[in-house]
């Protein structure tokens, strides 16, 4: 493929992972108003989110299988429609169990969309490429949850909480248009090549995951003692476990975990799921800490936050010339300390502090995190052979949707015990329950930095050094 349908593609796809990352970041900001609509507690509310997120743990994995069966042009353009369409009936909801059975259509939609538009992106992309094209389908990742809060609450505010799902309908139309015409077609496979579904490691796979989340979750949750929430977690990792032994003896196993014998994929799993919780506690933190902690509204929390995006987007135009002039593991040890340092600097925040140090220190913030998310998903894919590139996709996209809501449950915990530590009111925060909860996520960020310097020099060189024309 030419690099000019290389970047058609990679923006195609940003566009149905911006739709999507803004949708589920904006609900948050729409709970009380969706509250008093159901005529339920705000607490019952999180069933929406904990459900969307479930289903996306279950249906990922498949999305490989769905993808080879049919082709990825077909499958990434009929779960936009999937989108959109239960998003139009999530924003007729009249119900709290008709806006979770919508939320599952959704987290159904979203398990299809963004794997297989990443896995779209990668056939279309040729090695050297790569940065370039994870550049582009990165940002949304970034950028949508330091939009979502200003998207959803001025919707919320101004015109309705319904209006945050009818978003999608005109985004996602224009998405399926230029998929359609841009993402190549593949040749159909032979039906007696096509691989049988394996029911066994669905059940296991979407079971383990499920639970996963929904444990690590309930930590954050007061009046859940944690001796219910780790025998949850436990459970789950158990039949995790017993999944990857599934997927040993299973000729066409739904996951192929065979793909973690490669050292720079592995460590981007194991230790990069690191690096994400630490990225992802970030947007969930500060602007809660701007509003339970200093006080403000959440249209002005939104608007500090925007010096984190600005950050994120200036990164952008740096991050490819970055990447071929230095290793991959100079790049992720280095920034990895700054993205631990400037969470520790955002910890040192106080009501009194000046707006534009505040500002300054979230948009430095939003430049390291920015390099580190790319640098990862880059790296993930470079050793990876063609022949692989469908198992090694369903299984990145499957951790990285993981990491990252643990990274928002990650944020809730820390916040908790910190509250706990001090002793504070359960559910009522202060600065010094925030700046702890910083405190502790710095830490993690740099103590889990040990794990890249098992990298090699020569790790990703295959895209890190264009061929010669």
């Amino acid at each position: 493929m030419d690099k000019q349908t290389t970047i058609r593609v990679s923006l195609v796809v940003a566009v149905a992972f911006f739709m999507q990352f803004l949708d589920t970041t904006a609900v948050n900001t729409a709970i009380p108003a969706m509250a008093d609509t159901f005529r339920v507690d705000v607490i019952r509310l999180s069933t929406g989110v904990t459900s969307y997120l479930m289903a996306l743990a279950v249906f990922i994995p498949v999305s490989g299988w769905i993808a080879e069966r049919f082709g990825t042009r077909r499958v990434f353009c009929s779960s936009v429609a999937f989108f959109i369409l239960s998003s139009t009936l999530c924003g007729t909801s009249h119900s709290l169990w008709q806006f979770v059975a919508y939320r599952i259509m959704q987290g159904m939609a979203g398990a299809m969309m963004s794997p297989v538009g990443r896995l779209a992106v990668l056939k279309a992309t040729p090695k050297e490429d790569l940065p370039t094209a994870m550049n582009y389908i990165t940002i949304p990742a970034l950028v949508a949850p330091i939009m979502g809060p200003v998207v959803g609450g001025y919707l919320t505010s101004f015109w309705s909480w319904r209006w945050i799902f009818y978003l999608n309908v005109p985004i996602g139309i224009a998405c399926i248009l230029l998929a359609w015409h841009y993402i190549p077609e593949e040749t159909p496979r032979d039906a007696k090549r096509k691989p049988p579904f394996d029911w066994g490691g669905f059940v296991l796979s979407g079971s383990a995951l499920a639970g996963f989340m929904y444990g690590v979750e309930m930590f954050s949750k007061s009046g859940i003692s944690y001796a219910f929430s780790g025998s949850v977690v436990g459970l789950s990792l158990l039949l995790l476990y017993w999944n990857v032994k599934h997927a040993a003896r299973v000729e066409t196993p739904l996951i192929d975990y065979s793909v973690m014998r490669v050292r720079t994929y592995s460590i981007t799993v194991w230790v990069g799921s690191v690096s994400r919780i630490v990225i992802g506690a970030f947007p969930y933190l500060v602007p809660l800490m701007f509003q339970e902690g200093f006080g403000l509204s959440p249209f002005r929390s939104g608007l500090l936050f925007l010096a984190t995006m600005a950050g994120n987007l200036s990164m952008k135009t740096a991050t490819v010339w970055l990447i071929r002039r230095f290793p991959f593991r100079n790049i992720l040890l280095v920034n990895g300390a700054l993205v631990a340092l400037f969470t520790f600097l955002t910890a040192l925040f106080s009501p009194e502090t000046p707006v534009w140090m505040i500002v300054v220190t979230l948009f430095c913030a939003g430049l390291v995190r920015s390099m580190q998310f790319s640098s990862l998903t880059t790296l993930a894919f470079a050793d990876i052979a063609e022949r692989k590139m469908t198992s090694a996709n369903t299984l990145y996209s499957t951790v990285q949707q993981m990491s990252t809501g643990m990274g928002i449950a990650v944020g809730a915990v820390m916040l908790r015990f910190a509250n706990q530590f001090d002793g504070g009111v359960p559910g009522h925060y202060t600065v010094l329950d925030f700046r702890l909860a910083f405190f502790a996520v710095a830490i993690l960020g740099v103590i889990h930095l040990f794990g890249y310097t098992f990298l090699r020099p020569s790790a990703g060189n295959a895209v890190r050094i264009k061929k010669k024309e």
